[in-house]
């Protein structure tokens, strides 16, 4: 279930512009993609799994689907509902001067690297770490996590 589309004002390089800020719940679209796994690993199964197929996709995928909504939501491309607000569209504003290396960071992060994995390939390729720690604190990927409801 998809939620309203806004059209929201933007400014990028100076120019302003229109886009479209597309509003979902992570609940909603992630009970979809349960729905789905549970479909088809019951059609291999060749019984309905039920519970068990469920409980399976939130210990299994539950973390990196958080992890894929939260970048779309600091990116600016979908406002998720249940996440921090002010977060939404950071990065199209913070680190303009850092952009090479915010990029190399969020390709970790989607990755599926957590802080530590980063700091120590900032080590390892000479990257100044002050730099690197500054990005990671800001987005404060930690903070950002959600329990699945499913979760006790």
């Amino acid at each position: 279930m998809k939620c309203p589309c806004y059209t929201v004002t933007t400014k990028r390089n100076g120019i302003a512009g229109n886009s479209i800020m597309v509003k979902q719940s992570v609940w909603a679209d992630s009970q979809l993609e349960i729905e789905r796994y549970k479909w088809i690993e019951s059609e291999k199964a060749g019984y309905d799994l039920g519970e068990q197929a469920i409980r399976r996709w939130i210990r299994v995928h539950w973390c990196g689907y958080l992890r894929a909504r939260w970048l779309d939501h600091i990116q600016g491309r979908t406002f998720w509902i249940e996440l921090d607000r002010n977060d939404y569209g950071i990065l199209l504003h913070r680190f303009r001067d850092k952009a090479f290396l915010l990029d190399r960071i969020i390709d970790r992060l989607i990755a599926g690297q957590e802080n530590l994995h980063i700091v120590i390939w900032a080590i390892d390729w000479n990257i100044p770490t002050k730099d690197v720690c500054e990005i990671l604190e800001a987005l404060d990927i930690n903070s950002r996590r959600l329990s699945h409801r499913f979760d006790s």
